[in-house]
């Protein structure tokens, strides 16, 4: 079955234009609104004082990113 809009010439550019903006808009808010910042700073902290607080051999191995 063929699409009745499937004629180029008969898209309408705008209202096209609308939808991807309205689209983009309901993505950004639902993460948002899904992420506790706070709560990702708490668990950012804690794997950085885990990090601190390691022992062993390999513990500490790459301080601040250098080898």
């Amino acid at each position: 079955m063929a699409n009745k809009n499937s004629d180029p010439s008969k898209t309408n550019a705008r209202q096209v234009r609308q939808q991807n903006q309205l689209s983009q808009q309901g993505m950004t808010e639902e993460f948002g609104s899904e992420t506790d910042v706070n709560e990702v700073r708490r668990q950012n902290q804690q794997s950085e004082a885990n990090k601190n607080n390691a022992s062993g051999p390999r513990a500490n191995r790459y301080e601040n990113g250098t080898k």
